[in-house]
């Protein structure tokens, strides 16, 4: 058997070395390089100044990702909140907003302390349901807090402790933050302390839709680092330890975690809390405009060569934006130089400044660039600052109001009154239901014809005030009645 194949085995072995001594003869020699990964990422002879360098490839690095200085300046800094409420009136949990519901009827969250003499930045939502704000360090200290002013329109709050030489944070500048950056993300979630994770920046000029309040400003920096309920009102830094955010809310079904993490921005920050602690209210400027973000089939119509900018749908008469020329279907392409290309970052720029300041508002019209010096005013219609306990004590019943114009008496038919311009969401005036544009004529009996009326009126209530007034186009007057303890 093996004599029969022998000689069919033998010259296949001769024919494929033929083959390979032909191959050999006429082709040029090849050299094939294998790469493969080093043990170690971080070999210190791997890298270049200016990045990560593997082979002859560099791979550019915007910053170290070493956390450790970061994460040792911002743990210090941040704090325990627990909001308790001791009338025991309880908190609706809601899952977009990083926070735990207390079993006392409260809420639980973080803060960042802003100065060494106990100043304490939160989120609105964290202290608006309490009537005691109790403050954890990280040194196991424990303190009762004062609630200096809270703002729902950003989300954002301001409280104090009586305590001194505290560590804190210094703000970062949040304009200057990119997309793709490290940050680190500091809190409290689940009530343990002083957690840190990190990410990085996923978008800026975020709107999520998750604020109510009537002048909202949603401009969120949107990072990826972990955040879940118990980190509102938490630290968002930079890699130098810098305030960049103030984590407040997380997009989720789940109610954790679940990729995507939302922060107000620093610049913002700061203008908010600098108003409530020296005014105890936000001084908020408005330009007096309804807008919209331009799409594609917009920007053909109004003649714009790229999708940019925000459009005006509406003037408000008697406003910054009135007395400046602006028209409906003009097209605001920058404030003081800085490009709003989104409605969210448009209202961000305008939210920095207070009634009476001037902005430089490039718009687009009918094919032309112009710039317009528009001057902002309070919903009011009033350039000035406010201030005083007669504004806090209208904050805190979360109501606004403004003078009525002679037009408008004549209008109505009525002698006297004042006009409601906003409501704050769950505030005391909200609950028992009353709308913006009611026309307060009576409190208890008392005519009401300025603002000064409106709260010397209720400063002589002792407990129940009952509002009398009108709704304009409607005959019959409205009664609204609320505690005012």
């Amino acid at each position: 058997m093996l004599k029969k194949y022998l000689p069919t085995v033998i010259a296949s072995l001769f024919s494929a070395l033929l083959a390979v001594a032909v191959y050999r003869f006429f082709e040029k020699p090849q050299e094939v390089i294998i790469r493969e990964p080093s043990n170690s990422a971080y070999r210190s002879q791997n890298v270049a100044r200016d990045g990560i360098t593997t082979g002859a490839l560099t791979i550019p690095q915007a910053a170290p990702t070493e956390f450790t200085l970061a994460a040792t300046i911002t743990t210090p800094a941040v704090v325990n909140i627990q909001s308790i409420n001791t009338g025991g009136r309880g908190l609706l949990f809601d899952d977009i907003f990083g926070r735990d519901q207390a079993p006392h009827g409260g809420a639980s969250g973080s803060g960042v302390i802003i100065s060494k003499d106990g100043y304490i930045v939160t989120n609105h939502h964290v202290v608006a349901d309490g009537d005691k704000i109790s403050v954890s360090f990280s040194d196991n200290r424990e303190m009762d807090a004062k609630l200096i002013g809270s703002d729902p329109s950003t989300d954002l709050a301001l409280i104090k402790v009586a305590a001194e030489d505290l560590p804190f944070l210094t703000f970062g500048n949040s304009d200057s933050v990119r997309i793709g950056e490290w940050v680190l993300a500091v809190g409290n979630p689940f009530d343990l302390e002083s957690t840190v994770t990190a990410g990085i920046v996923s978008a800026k000029g975020r709107s999520i839709d998750v604020l109510s309040a009537q002048d909202k400003i949603e401009s969120f920096i949107q990072t990826d680092a972990a955040v879940n309920p118990g980190n509102s009102g938490g630290a968002l830094v930079n890699t130098a330890g810098e305030l960049v955010g103030i984590n407040t809310a997380i997009l989720t079904q789940s109610g954790q975690y679940e990729g995507y993490s939302f922060a107000v921005p620093a610049n913002l920050v700061r203008k908010v809390i600098g108003d409530l602690k020296n005014y105890g209210i936000v001084q908020r400027g408005l330009i007096g405009i309804r807008i919209e973000d331009v799409t594609s089939d917009l920007a053909h119509d109004l003649g714009l060569n790229k999708v940019e900018g925000v459009h005006i749908t509406g003037v408000t008469p008697g406003s910054g934006a009135a007395d400046a020329g602006l028209r409906r279907d003009d097209v605001i392409l920058r404030v003081n130089g800085v490009k709003t290309p989104s409605m969210p970052e448009l209202q961000e720029q305008v939210g920095r400044f207070s009634p009476g300041n001037v902005l430089k508002v490039e718009f687009f019209r009918k094919g032309k660039k112009s710039i317009a010096k528009v001057t902002l005013k309070s919903r009011s219609n009033r350039t000035s600052i406010v201030q005083g306990e007669n504004a806090r004590l209208l904050q805190k019943l979360g109501i606004e109001v403004r003078p009525l114009s002679t037009k408008e008496r004549k209008r109505l038919q009525i002698d006297n009154g004042i006009k409601v311009t906003s409501v704050v969401q769950d505030s005391k005036i909200d609950r028992t239901n009353l709308k913006p544009n009611f026309v307060i004529t009576q409190v208890n009996g008392f005519n009401i014809n300025t603002e000064s009326d409106l709260v010397a009126a209720l400063r002589k209530a002792k407990k129940e005030v009952k509002l009398k007034g009108v709704y304009e186009g409607i005959p019959d007057p409205f009664y609204y009645v609320f505690d005012l303890n």
